[in-house]
């Protein structure tokens, strides 16, 4: 499960970012991604990892650096530093609004970054680099031939990764006063990287396991390449960063929600998106991209009535079957929901005004005979979420803290 969050760093830019979410809402702890070098949050690696550990119960946030994705500010005025900076207000926005993070994974320079970062994360208590320079001025090569202009004009335009990003001589000064003390981090440590590796060559991935204390591990990445194109090797890598975190990191008891009845929450700047707790099981609401300000991360409401509708139908028509032992494989149920003018229904008791019409289609497939499948029809309507939807309908509703 998937949420969108938007928070501000201190420069007041607004980062755009994405929490991974355990589908059954049982959150162990948090983990906080940085992505690779003038990528964004959104390349496949980022979110095949986030996905990794959220399936293992670690919620994790993947948010754009300045200027790039969906963040605010210029890329031009960001720099190493600035990148440290994002995470650790990033870190602070999920302390304040979910819970701090305990796990720190970063890519490439991110992984880099993130290592720069942990000591002024102070929940952090385990730390992963994949694919990571063990000093960030090693990033200057992909500026190599640009170096020399940059020095004399100040700023100009270089070409990375297919885009032309605006880079500032401030760049370079900050990744060349960068030294990481790797002893220092008092946390544990994981290293992935591949050994083919052709953009960081894993040299880097042996400086700073080298150097760093225990505990630490070394994760061989076989035949990836740097942006772990390959989804296999991403979700490899998630999915070995959430077993070897647990073992670091305070695991939160799984919350067994007892709380009767369905519980909402939406947040006024995240459109129409809301949250559901329904019972031990969490889902999310939304409306279409066609409906402005909306993101289409869950099904509407009305997608969601129409689901009861036919649930109830096929639970109803299976147990039936169930207890007459009838010769069903499979119940299936199609809903359309419709609101049409009284004056084109010819069996409705109002004359005025508009009516919900929801229109239902039933397929029974095993070997039963055509009066069986009738039969089977007029059960359909004991269903008792179509009882409620024709039965006289009352909302109570009042205010609460």
């Amino acid at each position: 499960m998937q949420q969108r969050v938007n928070f501000e760093n201190r420069n007041g830019n607004a980062l755009a970012g994405i929490i991974h979410l355990p589908d059954n809402n049982n959150v162990l702890s948090y983990a906080l991604f940085a992505h690779c070098f003038t990528c964004t949050k959104n390349i496949n690696a980022a979110t095949n990892i986030a996905d990794a550990l959220a399936q293992n119960g670690i919620a994790t946030l993947r948010f754009d650096f300045t200027g790039l994705g969906g963040s605010k500010g210029k890329f031009e005025d960001s720099t190493f530093s600035t990148n440290i900076e994002d995470l650790v207000d990033a870190a602070d926005f999920l302390s304040k609004a979910y819970e701090a993070p305990q796990l720190l994974v970063g890519h490439s320079l991110g992984g880099t970054a993130i290592l720069a970062a942990s000591e002024h994360i102070h929940s952090a208590k385990a730390v992963a680099s994949i694919a990571s320079p063990a000093d960030p001025e090693h990033i200057l090569h992909l500026l190599a031939n640009d170096l020399q202009h940059l020095a004399e004009k100040g700023s100009c335009n270089i070409a990375i990764g297919g885009r032309e990003l605006t880079f500032k001589q401030a760049f370079v000064d900050d990744v060349r006063k960068y030294n990481i003390d790797f002893r220092k981090l008092n946390k544990a440590l994981m290293v992935l990287h591949s050994p083919i590796d052709a953009m960081v060559s894993v040299e880097e991935a042996a400086k700073i396991f080298g150097e760093a204390l225990h505990p630490k591990s070394f994760v061989t990445l076989d035949n990836a390449d740097h942006l772990l194109s390959n989804d296999a090797d991403s979700h490899y890598a998630g999915s070995v960063l959430a077993t070897w975190a647990k073992r670091y990191i305070d695991i939160a008891e799984p919350k067994e929600n007892t709380t009767q009845g369905v519980h909402v929450r939406a947040k006024t700047d995240q459109g129409f998106l809301c949250n559901i707790d329904a019972g031990k099981h969490t889902l999310l609401a939304d409306e279409p991209l066609s409906v402005d300000g909306a993101t289409d991360l869950g099904p509407s409401p009305y997608d969601y009535l129409a689901s009861a509708l036919g649930t109830c139908t096929a639970m109803t028509l299976n147990m039936y079957a169930r207890f007459k032992k009838l010769p069903v494989e499979e119940v299936r149920v199609s809903v359309d929901h419709d609101r049409i003018h009284t004056k084109d229904c010819t069996d409705c008791e109002n004359t005025e005004g508009h009516i919900d019409v929801f229109s239902r289609k039933i397929s029974i497939v095993g070997d039963i005979d055509e009066e069986h499948k009738q039969r089977m029809l007029n059960i359909a309507d004991r269903c008792p979420v179509h009882k409620t939807l024709e039965n006289e309908i009352k909302i109570e509703t009042k205010l609460t803290n």
